[in-house]
């Protein structure tokens, strides 16, 4: 067992209950940790996703620096950067500026080729392998918007390419209410499989 100190870059909305990630900031690369409640990557409930400080305890929040306990990695084909929690309180140690982000972008070509949705046989093949699931990248033209089925989605532009992704930012409706200045850094997930598919997803808009 052993302690992160992570900048939470998502908490997001994942069966009702949280769907943590963020950077590890106490080694020289800072590398993702997402972490989960078992080994199936199963999100976190309410009372696992908080952070103790000195006014108590609260959900922890993207910016947030917070010490984390890890019992052992437990990574899948499509989410390699699962860590199972040791159940001890997390620890918030102050935030970063959301000018740092840039400091943490990642700088793929593609985010997981194009589409919204990756086929999950090709992973479990082998034809497609996935070395990270979590990205945090600058997009251009970014809109946010709630589709006919009142879905909540954002189409943007990365590296060329148009996408239309589900977002699952709990902050989604409060941005569309108040249309604040935005940084157009999203925290991109690769989904749990579903229905033959992992679908990517928009889990915070910065």
């Amino acid at each position: 067992m052993s302690n992160h100190q992570i900048v939470i870059l998502a908490n997001s909305v994942k069966h009702h209950q949280h769907c943590v990630a963020g950077k590890t900031v106490n080694t020289h690369h800072y590398h993702w940790v997402r972490p989960v409640s078992d080994e199936q990557g199963c999100e976190l409930t309410h009372e696992q996703a908080k952070c103790q400080n000195p006014h108590g305890k609260f959900n922890v929040k993207p910016l947030q620096k917070v010490t984390i306990g890890i019992a052992r990695h437990v990574p899948l084909i499509n989410q390699p950067e699962n860590y199972l929690i040791d159940g001890s309180t997390w620890q918030q140690n102050y935030r970063i500026d959301e000018n740092e982000l840039v400091n943490y972008l990642d700088k793929p070509s593609d985010i997981w080729g194009t589409g919204d949705r990756v086929n999950f046989h090709l992973i479990q093949s082998g034809q497609l392998s996935i070395q990270q699931s979590l990205y945090l990248i600058k997009v251009e033209e970014l809109y946010l918007f709630v589709n006919n089925y009142n879905k909540r989605r954002a189409c943007f532009i990365y590296n060329g390419s148009n996408y239309e992704l589900a977002v699952t930012d709990p902050n989604f409706d409060n941005i569309i209410s108040n249309s604040p200045e935005l940084k157009n850094i999203l925290c991109i997930s690769l989904g749990e499989e579903f229905e033959g598919y992992c679908f990517k997803l928009i889990a915070t808009i910065f």
